[in-house]
Parts: C-alpha cells; sequence; structure tokens
C-alpha cells in the first residue's frame, strides 16, 4: 500500500515537472529573455553658463527634482555685468548728447549759408538789371550828347557870325552840360554797381567755401554715429550676457545630477547640472546574439525594473542595432591574427516604453525583459 502511494506521488511530482519544465522551454521558446537591461536616454544634457564666468549665487534645483522649459536653474553675480553696462550707457548718452549738439550747430551754419547766398543771388539779380537799365540811359545819353555837340558847335559858329542871340547858344550850351554831368553821373553809378556785384559774387564765394565747415561737421556727425552705433552693439551684447547669468532648462526634465555648490566660482561651459529631458527614457537592452531570432521591431515586450519589483512595465522593440556592442568599445578586439576565444556578441536593441509610470525611471537602472518572437 505504501509502495502505492509512493509510486502515485513520484508520478504526481514527475507530472508536475513536466507540465512545469514544458511551460519553461516553451516561454523561452516564445520570448528572447535578458537580465543585460538599463534604463537610458535619448538626449541626457549638461547643462553650464554661456560666454559667462563668476560666482554661483543661487542653485534653484536639487538632483531629482522636475522642471520646465524655461525656468531658472541657477544663477551667477551679475553685479560686474551690470556696472559695465551702466558706464557704456553712460558713454552712449554723452556721445548722443555732442552729437545732437553737433546737429544744431549744423542746421544753424547751413540756414546761415543759404541766407547768404539766396541773399547774394538776389541783390546780384538786382544789380545786375540796374547796370542794363543804366547801359541803356548811357546809350541814350551818348546818342543825345552827340547832337548836342554837333548842336553846341553849330550855334557856337553862328554866334561867332552874330547870327543868332547869344541866349539861344547859353541854352544849346546848358543842354550839353547837363548832358555831360548825366553821362558822368550814369558812369559813376555804373562803376558802384558793378564793385557791388564783384561783392555779391564774392560773397557767394564765401558762402559756398563755409560749406566745407559742413562737410567737416557732417564727417563728425558720422563719426560719432559709427561710434554710437558700435556702444549699442556692445551693449546689447552685454545685455546678451545679464541675461545669461541666468541658466534655464531648455525643456521640461528632471535634474539628473548637480556638478557645484552654491558660492563656487566657475568658467563658461563648466557643467552645472545634468538633466533628462521628458519622455526621452527608453530601455537599452543587450541581447545576446544567440537569442536574436525571430526579435523584430514592433514586438511586445515585458519589463521588470530592479528597483520596482512590483511594478510591471511594457514596451515594443524600436530599433536593433546592425553593429554589436563591442563594434563600439573603447578598445575592439583584433581578431586579424586569427587568435581569440569564442564569445556570444550582444546586439544593442531600443525598446520604447508604452506602459508603466516612467516617471519612477532613472537613467542606469537595471532589470529584465521578455521580447515576445515572431513566429
Amino acid at each position: 500500500m505504501k509502495n502505492r502511494i509512493g509510486i502515485v506521488v513520484v508520478v504526481i511530482l514527475v507530472v508536475i515537472f513536466s507540465v512545469i519544465a514544458f511551460r519553461w522551454i516553451k516561454h523561452r521558446m516564445e520570448y528572447a529573455i535578458t537580465d543585460a537591461v538599463f534604463v537610458e536616454s535619448d538626449s541626457m544634457a549638461n547643462l553650464s553658463f554661456y560666454r559667462v564666468k563668476g560666482k554661483i549665487i543661487k542653485l534653484y534645483k536639487k538632483e531629482g527634482d522636475y522642471v520646465k522649459k524655461g525656468e531658472i536653474i541657477a544663477k551667477i553675480d551679475d553685479t560686474d555685468y551690470r556696472l559695465k553696462l551702466q558706464q557704456l550707457r553712460k558713454q552712449i548718452e554723452s556721445l548722443k548728447f555732442k552729437e545732437i549738439a553737433l546737429k544744431d550747430k549744423l542746421e544753424k551754419i547751413k540756414k546761415q549759408i543759404r541766407i547768404k547766398i539766396d541773399t547774394s543771388i538776389l541783390t546780384k539779380k538786382q544789380i545786375k538789371a540796374s547796370i542794363e537799365a543804366l547801359r541803356s540811359q548811357l546809350e541814350q545819353v551818348n546818342s543825345q550828347l552827340s547832337l548836342a555837340k554837333k548842336d553846341e558847335e553849330r550855334f557856337s559858329d553862328l554866334l561867332k557870325k552874330e547870327l543868332i542871340p547869344h541866349r539861344k547858344y547859353d541854352v544849346v550850351k546848358t543842354n550839353l552840360d547837363v548832358l555831360k554831368y548825366k553821362k558822368d553821373y550814369i558812369l559813376k553809378k555804373l562803376k558802384e554797381l558793378e564793385i557791388g556785384l564783384q561783392k555779391a559774387e564774392e560773397g557767394i564765394k564765401l558762402a559756398k567755401s563755409e560749406e566745407k565747415t559742413v562737410k567737416e561737421l557732417e564727417n563728425q556727425i558720422k563719426s560719432l554715429s559709427k561710434n554710437i552705433q558700435s556702444l549699442q552693439k556692445k551693449e546689447e551684447d552685454i545685455l546678451n550676457l545679464i541675461s545669461y547669468t541666468s541658466l534655464k532648462s531648455p525643456y521640461n526634465g528632471q535634474i539628473a545630477k548637480k556638478f557645484v555648490s552654491e558660492g563656487e566660482v566657475i568658467r563658461a561651459g563648466i557643467p552645472v547640472y545634468s538633466v533628462v529631458p521628458e519622455n526621452s527614457l527608453y530601455i537599452l537592452v543587450l541581447l545576446e546574439e544567440t537569442k536574436l531570432e525571430g526579435v523584430k521591431v514592433g514586438n511586445k515586450v515585458n519589463i521588470k525594473i530592479d528597483a520596482y519589483p512590483d511594478l510591471k512595465f511594457r514596451g515594443v522593440v524600436e530599433e536593433i542595432n546592425p553593429a554589436t556592442a563591442a563594434k563600439f568599445a573603447l578598445v575592439p578586439r583584433d581578431v586579424t591574427a586569427g587568435e581569440f576565444t569564442k564569445v556570444a556578441q550582444r546586439i544593442p536593441v531600443k525598446v520604447k516604453i508604452t506602459e508603466g509610470d516612467i516617471s519612477l525611471l532613472r537613467v542606469g537602472l537595471g532589470g529584465e525583459v521578455e521580447i515576445e518572437k515572431s513566429r
């Protein structure tokens, strides 16, 4: 009886073991299982201050803190940059004041030159008109004077012959003297007008010569304007530097590492924080080449993370690397001599996480995966 019971127990155990073994073998055939698993990130970035250096006066985040895109996470003392900005703005203000003064002076000189030239041109026109009128009168007087001289000669002969009374001769002689006086007066006026015309032309030349002063002032203003523009560019650059003293997160994510402490003096480019972008985590599987058969992009993956043994994560195969991990080693194996120990190579497989609380994951965590094989 006891033998029968023992046999039954053995048979039951054999059956149970066979079922378990069958399931285990079947599971191993349907899934590629490995514990060479790591949590990785597509674009973990080390953030540093750009173009500025100085003392860190504030670190706003701790390791593991969540950050938003554009949020200030660290601050450098910007006192020196603000002092430079203040000095630069005083220089710009001084040059602008000088530029305004020169422009006012330039406008006044231009106005004076225009008035002088316009006045001289108007005077010149008036004088020319007067000269033309006097010359016309002079021609008439010369014509009358020629006739008057002939009359005087004729009447003088008649008077000598006592053919006319002396009174008639006196009238002719007086007319001749008046015309001579008129001619002298016109000639004198013409000379005065020609002198005036010459002075008007000299006035125009003098006014135009003052245009050199205008050009000099214009050159000074241009030079000042260039200096102001140059200083304004420096002002813009300093404002940029001041903005760079506030380190901002380029995207939503989590602080993975803090490299410095408050009070430290750092240079530009020194890492301050390492930030892991939100939704950038994935599972990196280093799958043995012997288990690669049947593993294809799109296959479902069961994920178990060692840090959270009671939580389940799921994913899909997103990418299978075309080269083994050994090809990217710092010191690749040299097999050219034909002497090597055969080792199962591992193929990097990227798994996209589709289910599970990704916020709990940290870069570098290990685990185990089961990749469903395609038939």
